[in-house]
């Protein structure tokens, strides 16, 4: 099925490849593609998200998980179809996914002996990138694990955003996943940049909340992104029902935190909003931590969350 994407050459600089990645599981990374996907096309750029992680979350909560030997991540990495076989588009206008299925749980070791493994993925968007129908964003959806799908993601990337939690182990492993990025960037993908740290689940009422974004804004400054992801229940619910925040409740503190994170995030990027859509997000203005903008709803656990995998660290 063709993208139809409509302004391929709408940004001088090109596609835009950014990995959600964080070797914990758990972290809102599924969520935070799905919804910041979402934000971005809401703001009318056109948005690609690919789901490399076994899991399926990404997929499932889109209801596009593809049959086995259907078009998938898998049969893309591993050469029998192109991106633009692959790609769906989801119940949103500007916003696709690319799906993967259990044909993707071998792929590590399948390809572990093949020459040049780790630009496979890369490979695969260069080509979209080439073409006449090139989306504006890709935003990867990484497993839990630092292995040869996250090294693809990571040489296919032009940035990387990490999810944590407002949790007392929200630092735990950022020093060995900081120091996959650096040597990936050394050794293989020199024009990777760490976009932003986006802290989710925090809540003004928990101290512990308070202190580990003070943490993490000593520890990396502006890198934080400034707007915190809520803990917000409809946020949590949302992918159970297929749909994302902005569908399931629209006015929810969940869909304005989001819409604020892709604000920052066009501006890190340098992204220009289309001419037909207003320059500001249609949601509330971003929240601040130490003043947010509604008062956070009972917590529940992340519908889209992984299970923790123990991570191990791929030699780039």
């Amino acid at each position: 099925m063709a993208l139809g994407f409509r302004h391929p050459d709408r940004y001088p600089q090109g596609v835009q490849v950014i990995s959600v990645i964080n070797q914990k599981g758990g972290v809102g990374k599924t969520t935070s593609v799905m919804n910041l996907g979402a934000a971005l096309a809401r703001a009318g750029h056109q948005v690609l998200l690919m789901d490399l992680d076994p899991q399926a979350h990404l997929s499932i909560a889109f209801n596009r998980m593809p049959d086995p030997g259907d078009p998938s991540v898998y049969s893309l990495l591993s050469g029998q179809h192109q991106i633009v076989d692959v790609a769906q588009p989801t119940n949103l206008e500007d916003l696709f996914i690319a799906p993967t299925n259990l044909d993707l749980t071998g792929a590590e070791q399948e390809f572990a002996s093949e020459i040049g493994r780790e630009t496979l993925l890369r490979d695969a968007l260069e080509r979209l990138a080439a073409s006449d129908g090139a989306p504006d964003v890709v935003l990867l959806d990484c497993p839990p694990t630092l292995g040869l799908l996250s090294l693809n993601a990571l040489c296919a990337s032009d940035a990387v955003i990490i999810p944590v939690q407002a949790e007392f182990f929200a630092l735990q492993g950022m020093a060995q996943l900081l120091d996959v990025l650096e040597r990936v960037q050394r050794r293989l993908n020199p024009r990777l940049q760490l976009l932003g740290i986006l802290v989710g689940m925090y809540s003004k009422q928990r101290n512990l909340s308070r202190e580990v974004v003070d943490e993490l804004r000593g520890h990396f400054g502006e890198v934080v992104f400034s707007t915190l992801i809520r803990v917000n229940v409809r946020l949590a619910e949302a992918p159970s029902h297929g749909m994302t925040i902005f569908e399931y409740d629209a006015q929810s503190a969940g869909a304005a935190d989001f819409a604020a994170v892709a604000a920052e995030l066009s501006e890190r990027l340098g992204l220009q909003a289309p001419l037909d859509q207003p320059t500001e997000p249609e949601s509330a203005a971003e929240p601040k931590a130490e003043e947010p903008a509604a008062q956070p709803e009972a917590a529940a656990p992340e519908a889209s969350a992984e299970p923790p995998v123990e991570a191990t660290a791929e030699q780039a």
